[in-house]
């Protein structure tokens, strides 16, 4: 067997096509879209990924603003900063680039913006609203793999889901999203022990540990549709969490590159349309 391709670069060119004709529409209503990123400090991959956000931005027609600030700076002035941002008519989303410095928390960063402004779907509010099954910003990621199930005609209703992975980022999100699409949901973690017996009983199997090869081919229940939101760089290639191997056992897969990541971007570019749609 050899897994159909889910094709997260395809799908998200589509979307961003998408996203350029829902920006032009605004600014033809005299609304011009508007995305804030904070960058605090100076981790090479966090630079990267704020880059690759303003050429999207910049490609889908909608204004991008860069906010750099210095390493050393403080809680406080940080969070002023959000505030700032909310208290401004002109920007319709915010987005603090993550990971932050260690002396800096990110739940008190996060918990200051405006939840009708998360463009990432981080906020308390957001999450709270997302796990009851009401309308809410929904995080990037795991909203980006919905979609792609969707484009594939892959329906969680009925199925059994195992995530692999806890984060707020996606493994907590992904949960609700698919709880919410009917499907019977199981979470894992890297301390899952005999985390294959999991794994293997899972038709729908995503995993985002951060961890390169934390599933293999062996893992996976033949025929399996395997979602791989993993980015390792290791000696200047890209590994997801999933190995290579297990193309030959899923039924459909996710590519690293090319899969999930597309689609993170084109979501947050939804996610700012859809934010100023409202407003407007």
């Amino acid at each position: 067997m050899s897994a159909r391709l889910i094709d997260g670069k395809a799908a998200a060119a589509e979307m961003n096509q998408m996203s350029l004709e829902r920006a032009q529409h605004l600014r033809e209503k005299g609304i011009e879209p508007h995305l804030a990123v904070i960058l605090v400090g100076d981790n090479p991959a966090s630079q990267t990924y704020v880059r690759s956000k303003e050429k999207a931005c910049e490609r889908a027609n909608i204004r991008s603003t860069a906010i750099r600030m210095p390493a050393e700076t403080t809680q406080a002035e940080l969070v002023d900063k959000v505030r700032e941002l909310n208290a401004d008519k002109s920007v319709h989303g915010i987005l603090v680039q993550l990971p932050l410095p260690d002396h800096l928390s990110a739940d008190e960063v996060i918990d200051a913006i405006d939840p009708d402004k998360d463009v990432d779907g981080f906020h308390p509010v957001n999450m709270g609203r997302l796990s009851i099954g009401l309308p809410s910003m929904v995080p990037c990621t795991p909203a980006g793999i919905m979609v792609l199930l969707k484009k594939y005609g892959i329906d969680p209703a009925g199925r059994h889901a195992v995530i692999v992975g806890r984060s707020r980022i996606v493994g907590r999100p992904m949960a609700m999203l698919l709880i919410n699409a009917h499907a019977t949901v199981t979470v894992c973690n890297t301390r899952t022990p005999n985390l294959e017996d999991f794994t293997r009983s899972a038709d729908i199997l995503i995993v985002a540990t951060g961890h390169r090869d934390t599933v293999n081919g062996s893992m996976i229940k033949p025929g399996a549709t395997v979602i791989d939101v993993g980015i390792n760089r290791v000696d200047g290639r890209l590994y997801g969490d999933v190995s290579e191997d297990a193309f030959e056992t899923a039924g459909a897969m996710t590519p690293v590159p090319g899969g999930v990541g597309p689609m993170t971007v084109a979501m947050l570019l939804s996610n700012t349309l859809d934010i100023a749609e409202r407003k407007g």
